[in-house]
């Protein structure tokens, strides 16, 4: 009987990162973190903290000056909600908010459905709908206290053309509000555009297909999508 013998295996390569170059990773992903985290703290969490202290303290000239300011608890606070003014300046920040979340989200959606569909020119006007987000606030908000003003305004401009008198978009306080909402509603439209956008654009194009294929109408190929939408994002 013969016997024979195995040939020693290969040795297989290390694959795995030795700990020095994993270490030198690490530090690396630290440093790339460490401006944005300068950055929230610097410019969020500081100023944030401070306005709470402010609102905990009782500030005059004087203590603001020498910075002395004796703690008075929820006294602030107090006065606030005790001001006549404060429930009608909750009602307005209420429907401010509501309004304008509502008008963004709708147009927004309705956008991005349309541009899902793909068209000659599509992206350019994607990138002029992205306007509004690029510009800086202080911007926007020169070009609409141009056009919504009382005298030279091109909103009463275009209104007097079809016989309506000039409103005081900026001065009245019934259309201030008003005035306030559709400035903001224009500022986030493009953010929702955005965000729909992309995860409408995770859908392949063939689950479309076999809904219409199946008979499905536009509203139930539409909420189908939207389901799979929210699925894909979680």
């Amino acid at each position: 009987m013969v016997q024979t013998t195995r040939a020693p295996a290969p040795a297989v390569p290390r694959t795995g990162v030795p700990a020095r170059k994993r270490k030198s990773r690490q530090w690396a992903a630290w440093a790339f973190l460490a401006p944005v985290v300068v950055y929230l703290i610097a410019f969020y969490a500081y100023p944030l903290y401070r306005n709470l202290d402010l609102s905990l303290r009782h500030y005059t000239v004087r203590s603001f000056v020498q910075g002395d300011a004796p703690f008075s608890g929820l006294a602030n606070y107090r006065t606030v909600v005790a001001d006549p003014t404060f429930g009608t300046a909750l009602l307005h920040t209420v429907v401010f908010t509501l309004v304008s979340i509502a008008f963004q989200f709708t147009i927004g959606l309705a956008l991005a459905i349309f541009f899902v569909q793909h068209f000659r020119l599509s992206a350019t006007l994607r990138a002029l709908f992205l306007v509004p987000w690029l510009l800086p606030l202080i911007v926007s908000a020169s070009t609409w206290s141009w056009m919504l003003n009382s005298d030279s305004g091109v909103v009463n401009t275009a209104l007097g053309v079809v016989g309506i008198p000039p409103i005081n978009w900026l001065t009245s306080p019934t259309w201030a509000l008003t005035s306030v909402i559709i400035a903001n509603i224009w500022i986030g439209i493009p953010f929702n555009l955005v965000v729909l956008y992309s995860g409408l654009q995770a859908i392949p194009a063939e689950v479309n297909e076999a809904a219409a294929l199946d008979g499905a109408k536009p509203w139930q190929r539409f909420r189908g999508r939207s389901r799979r939408s929210r699925c894909c994002s979680d």
